[in-house]
């Protein structure tokens, strides 16, 4: 049976243990807040900072004269938001539209569309210490749109990137 004194002596030293900072945590500004979904049967991620809200595809209105990658528009509470399949874009296998899909906005200071989710998988903490160049395996994406790949498997996108390219952008006119 403990004395008193070793009783008090082990809470003290439990009470120490407890109160020291966990060392496997990242150090603030170490870590990213990502959007995870999922896209051609995978798990990608976004930064959140990037992404404005989710939102249901519905109403899609297609657009003539537009690269294959668009799918169209969607009126967002009175703003229309082109739609972008990033299926396509990348070369992955082609999914169908289901009721689970879902529109992720991202936006930046000078762009903003929806991306074509097929699944919305939630919010996490992804420590960027833990974060892997791309892998081999992931065959058709497009190597510069991709900041790594996590020990879950889930392929993070750099939505910067994505943003800028000029590539996204129509710039095409129709005659009248």
């Amino acid at each position: 049976m403990p004395t008193a004194e070793n009783k008090k002596r082990t809470l003290k030293e439990r009470a120490r243990a407890l109160a020291r900072e966990p060392k496997g945590e990242a150090p603030a500004g170490e870590e990213i807040e990502v959007l995870e979904f999922q896209l051609a049967y995978e798990r990608y991620g976004i930064e959140s900072s990037y992404v404005r809200e989710v939102y249901p595809l519905k109403e899609l209105t297609p657009v003539p004269c537009v690269a294959p990658f668009v799918l169209g528009i969607i009126n967002v509470r009175g703003q229309i938001v082109s739609v972008i399949d990033l299926k396509k874009f990348f070369d992955l296998p082609e999914k169908g539209l289901t009721d689970l899909n879902k529109v992720v906005i991202i936006h930046n200071h000078a762009m903003e569309f929806g991306i074509l989710a097929d699944a919305i998988l939630g919010m996490r903490r992804i420590a960027l210490r833990n974060v892997q160049p791309s892998l081999p395996t992931l065959t058709g994406i497009r190597e510069q749109y991709l900041r790594g790949v996590t020990p879950e498997r889930v392929v993070l996108l750099d939505a910067g990137k994505l943003l800028t390219d000029e590539s996204i952008v129509v710039r095409e006119e129709v005659e009248s």
